[in-house]
């Protein structure tokens, strides 16, 4: 048997030296390789896990919404109208109630400008059931009234604060005159705030 090597045409490769140069960088990225796709595999199934329990959530709500719907049918029907508009407007005395202008002026008190003054201070429930405080200030400049939104921003009372309309007197440095609207939220019977 008589064998033909044209080194010419087929040049030697030494594949020894091929997979020893070559063959831990491939191994490596095999290795590599598999170990995404284990964290692959393990996303996939925390994910499915995660999704079954957004749907679990999701049914709760759907059964939640339902029973306030057939709660809320019960209480439109006209036998029970009356019983829930004088409910309604008992819980608004209670809250209404329940406002304590002490300790709001307290609460003003640390955050007001020393060169500010209230004017007037009007509390009432807005949509949300939530205490709302609309106040109106007297100060020498604009910057003054900026200055208490920004601090009632930072106070853990007053929530969503807006400097909502403001004018000036006629007369070169003259006061101004802002109005600022926010939420007042009091401290829970337990001292914590929320």
């Amino acid at each position: 048997m008589r064998l033909d090597i044209n080194l010419a045409t087929r040049p030697y490769e030494d594949a020894r030296e091929f997979w020893a140069r070559w063959g831990l960088g491939v191994g490596l990225l095999g290795l590599l390789t598999v170990l995404l796709l284990v964290f692959a595999v393990r996303g996939w199934i925390h994910a499915g896990r995660d999704r079954r329990e957004i749907a679990q959530l999701q049914l709760q709500i759907v059964e939640r919404d339902t029973e306030r719907a057939k709660a809320q049918a019960y209480l439109d029907m006209t036998a029970n109208r009356s019983t829930r508009d004088q409910s309604q407007f008992l819980n608004g005395l209670i809250q209404r109630k329940a406002f304590s202008w002490t300790r709001v002026f307290e609460e003003l008190e640390l955050v007001m400008p020393s060169s500010l003054h209230v004017v007037s201070l009007h509390p009432a429930l807005n949509d949300q059931n939530q205490m709302e405080l609309e106040m109106r200030v007297v100060c020498e400049t604009r910057a003054a009234a900026v200055e208490l939104v920004h601090r009632m921003e930072g106070s853990r009372h007053f929530q969503g604060a807006q400097l909502v309309q403001e004018s000036q007197s006629g007369e070169s440095g003259a006061a101004v005159t802002a109005s600022v609207i926010s939420v007042y939220v009091p401290d829970s019977p337990d001292g914590s705030g929320k």
